[in-house]
């Protein structure tokens, strides 16, 4: 079993096809074929079967992609903490980001650690929440920031900023605004403020009608546009407020707490630490209470 044997399946997993696989990997289909061949007879199991003109994974190949994906994270990770402990200001950092952070937390914060710290080698990714926590737990990120961490998972926080959501529409909705019947403009499924939008009504007994959108900025756009509330992080909407094009709505129980989290994994690598003790000295950033 090789890590070129499971970066072609995984490839092959994701894609659920031979050329797309081979495509992503530079390699010949021939080539994709052969390893995940290979592969099934080691384990003794069929990975793949085929479907109308693709494939798709069979109970046995679902299992083993979630370990595959696991394993070639921590192989990166690991490959990133032995760079990071010989000279952490020339490691690798995978950072990972719900959208709001990544627009409007991150951008400066990056910009300065890379003035200080030109040579480490920075890699972000951006998506929703269940996206973000997945790819830590997959050991694919060293470090994410969001909202509060799954319950349960093995991670540690090592940093904290206050953020407050916010129930935000457009002058005219927000001036005749009702918790039963004003439309709200909601995220896709998956992101954590939607999580908390949906458990805020439900507390409420509220069954609003709803438009789900597509993005941060398409609900931002959307309530500005008068198509419904949204319940937002105050850090996304800073120009809007300021132009009027959005006002903060009066909805009980709010704002919301929602501190930002810094977070990594079990062991955070030597990298990681060094961004995190630039990230607490920038304003409003706190180490978290022992």
């Amino acid at each position: 079993m090789t890590e070129a044997r499971l970066r072609t399946f995984t490839a092959l997993a994701d894609t659920g096809s031979v050329r797309e696989a081979a495509r992503r990997l530079y390699v010949t289909e021939s080539a994709v074929s052969a390893s995940v061949t290979a592969l099934a007879r080691e384990l003794g199991v069929t990975l793949v079967q085929k479907e109308g003109r693709g494939l798709r994974l069979t109970p046995a190949g679902t299992v083993y992609a979630a370990y595959a994906r696991q394993v070639l994270g921590l192989l990166e990770q690991g490959r990133a903490a032995a760079r990071g402990a010989a000279d952490p200001a020339r490691g690798t950092l995978r950072l990972a980001a719900v959208t709001t952070a990544a627009d409007q937390v991150l951008p400066e914060l990056l910009a300065a650690f890379r003035a200080r710290f030109p040579h480490v080698e920075l890699a972000l990714e951006v998506g929703p929440s269940r996206q973000v926590w997945g790819s830590l737990a997959a050991h694919k990120a060293d470090l994410v920031l969001a909202g509060r961490p799954p319950a349960g998972s093995a991670t540690t926080v090592l940093a904290r900023r206050p953020n407050e959501l916010v129930v935000v529409g457009s002058p005219a909705l927000a001036e005749g605004f009702s918790l039963a019947t004003t439309p709200w403009v909601m995220r896709e499924p998956g992101s954590g403020v939607r999580a908390t939008a949906e458990t805020y009504l439900a507390e409420r007994d509220a069954t609003p009608p709803s438009l789900v959108l597509g993005s941060n900025g398409a609900v931002i756009a959307g309530a500005a546009a008068g198509l419904g509330v949204t319940l937002v992080s105050r850090d996304a909407i800073g120009t809007e407020l300021a132009t009027g094009r959005l006002v903060i709505v009066d909805a009980p129980g709010t704002p919301l707490d929602r501190p930002w989290h810094a977070v990594s994994g079990a062991t955070p690598t030597p990298t990681t630490l060094l961004f995190v003790e630039h990230l607490l000295g920038a304003p409003g950033w706190t180490a978290p209470r022992a």
